[in-house]
């Protein structure tokens, strides 16, 4: 195989093996690879391994635009997700373009020769390819570590403490009291999965999270599956659940006060005597973070059955055989799960060079949520916090697509985006989730106004990515 291309994709995981589809459609022409660091492709799908693990966006939407989701779950578990983003990958015959045991260290540019130069670690050594653009799908999060909170007394427990991001195959719940601490989409997915054995489990929050029951299955898609062709009834489910989150997200933005007081309803009914104003009463607005989903209930129906419960406070220490609550209350456990969240590790932690000087994110202005200023013929997909990740993902892969297609059209070597210096900052991402707020000093900025800001719409991007002029006045080309 070549180390020199026209494309490197960075990622083999739901937006490289996405990216690489697209490329493979849209540009079969095109040499490519996809440097994997990892021995597997399916990112997170294959790294998180902890029991219940599943979407918590709807297939529909988490599936590609162009490969239909082809089951009726709308939340589905890890392993089906893996199979499906392996599969399309071999359908459009990615696979053969997977370079694995690849974990790029630095890429750098050389305007001379308008070629990048990516220094990647292998089994055999380190080694250099080079290519014309420069693809990072690497997500935002850090592989190798979660985050991890300071606990106090930790070091005195004397049970078993997991992070979900390493999940031990030899753990088993049956018959254990459980702590899971936290309350984020990782806590309410293991909760109701380890009650099925253990002997109970609490899930300890410092603060709760807005969480909303869904059918684990698709009504409509059902419907439509016995009329329609395949590829017609999932653009149908698809646009009907883009419509439903999207309205509900503005919905939160605009009245707040009205879609707390409707998911604080749906939640006494689905919990009976749990006080929801202290387990499940945010101090946030609705969408201020991301809102968790729960498949049939499965979360509340654990608490209802006594199997779980749901514990509001302060960690004041650990013990031999528990946690001390500030309270004064405790809570005895032979495992402690710490769902405490994940690290930000923005394009893989990797080293980027421009002509020299090395890239500093946080002085770099996103375009379209895509691209970085002064940094040329390089792109990333990051999806959006408020929907599916890959709603963004399939409009990156159009857009990149379309520069390629008119760069090539027009004998064009370099593509860059041109920051104007005089447009107002804003933070990358306007999320209050705790894993954003400990790293927006190490992620660009974004602008006042387009083609610099991010809206976090779909309904808005489909126009405007998937449309727009490619010579819009932001980009200059060589």
């Amino acid at each position: 195989m070549s180390d020199d291309l026209d494309v490197l994709i960075l990622g083999a995981g739901l937006s490289g093996i996405g990216a690489a589809c697209q490329l493979t459609r849209q540009h079969p022409a095109t040499t490519y690879a996809v440097l994997e660091a990892r021995e597997v492709s399916g990112g997170t799908w294959d790294l998180f391994r902890y029991p219940g693990i599943r979407s918590d966006s709807d297939m529909f939407t988490l599936g590609y635009r162009f490969r239909p989701w082809t089951g009726t779950v709308a939340l589905a578990d890890g392993p089906s997700i893996l199979d499906y983003v392996r599969e399309t990958a071999k359908e459009y015959g990615v696979d053969a373009h997977i370079r694995y045991d690849h974990r790029v260290v630095s890429a750098e540019w050389d305007r001379e020769a308008a070629r990048w130069t990516v220094t990647v670690e292998t089994p055999a050594g380190e080694k250099r390819l080079t290519c014309a653009f420069l693809w990072s799908c690497t997500g935002y999060y850090d592989f190798e570590q979660g985050h991890q909170p300071e606990l106090p007394g930790l070091g005195e427990y004397a049970g078993d403490v997991i992070h979900p991001q390493h999940w031990p195959e030899d753990f088993d719940p049956a018959g254990k009291r459980v702590v899971v601490i936290g309350s984020g989409a990782t806590a309410v997915t293991l909760v109701p999965a380890l009650a099925e054995t253990a002997a109970h489990v609490t899930m300890l929050q410092r603060s709760p999270t807005y969480i909303l029951s869904v059918p684990s299955e698709d009504g409509l898609a059902v419907r439509l599956g016995k009329v329609l062709p395949r590829k017609t009834a999932y653009a149908a489910t698809r646009w009907k659940n883009i419509l439903i989150s999207s309205g509900l997200y503005k919905l939160s933005r605009r009245r707040p006060d009205l879609v707390r007081r409707f998911i604080r309803k749906a939640t006494a009914g689905a919990v009976p005597g749990i006080d929801v104003d202290t387990h499940f009463n945010p101090r946030y607005d609705p969408w201020d973070q991301r809102l968790c989903l729960v498949p049939d209930g499965d979360l509340f129906r654990a608490l209802r059955h006594g199997t779980a419960d749901v514990v509001t406070d302060t960690i004041e220490t650990f013990t031999p055989t528990g946690i001390r609550l500030a309270s004064g209350a405790e809570i005895e456990a032979d495992a402690v799960v710490t769902a405490t969240g994940l690290k930000l590790k923005p394009f893989g932690g990797i080293r980027l060079v421009v002509d020299g000087d090395e890239v500093k994110l946080p002085r770099t202005m996103a375009y379209r949520a895509l691209m970085l200023s002064g940094v040329p013929n390089f792109a990333y997909t990051i999806g959006y916090t408020n929907a599916s990740w890959t709603l963004k993902a399939d409009l990156v892969g159009d857009y990149v697509c379309r520069l390629l297609s008119h760069l090539q059209a027009h004998g064009l070597r370099e593509v860059v985006p041109v920051r104007d210096e005089s447009l107002a900052e804003e933070p990358f991402l306007d999320f209050k989730a705790g894993y954003v707020l400990r790293a927006l000093d190490q992620l660009p900025v974004q602008g006042a106004r387009e083609p610099w800001k991010l809206r976090q719409s779909y309904l808005h991007d489909v126009r405007t990515i998937r449309t727009a002029p490619i010579d819009d006045g932001a980009l200059a080309f060589r």
